[in-house]
């Protein structure tokens, strides 16, 4: 199974796994996020609702996203554009929207203040 990892990371983490990358070792896929304000701002409800449906279902076209959500075309549409600016989403060579993964997995931990 195909899962990529949400994580909030210090860039200090990330440039430690890109490093063992590149040195050949296995990472997985990662989604790394600052902070979990910005987490959330850029995976609001609604949106998480957009991955759940494209979650294993290939290449689809937004109005088959909204269809599929039972939301309006042009709302998906403004989600679908954030969430490809945070290459969360991708397009295929022929205009599509996929979520490349069969698993999706977030991980982050609130310390006390």
């Amino acid at each position: 199974m195909h899962t990529v990892t949400l994580v909030v990371s210090s860039r200090e983490k990330i440039n430690r796994r890109f490093l063992r990358a590149f040195e050949g070792e296995p990472q997985g896929a990662f989604i790394s996020f600052e902070s979990p304000e910005l987490l959330f701002k850029v995976i609001s409800g609604k949106r998480w609702e957009l991955l759940k449906v494209m979650t294993g279902a290939g290449p689809m076209t937004i109005r088959e996203a909204a269809r599929r959500l039972q939301r309006d075309v042009k709302a998906v549409h403004g989600d679908v554009q954030a969430l490809l600016k945070a290459g969360i989403l991708q397009k295929t060579g022929k205009g599509l929207i996929i979520f490349p993964y069969e698993a999706m997995h977030v991980d982050f931990m609130l310390n006390a203040a």
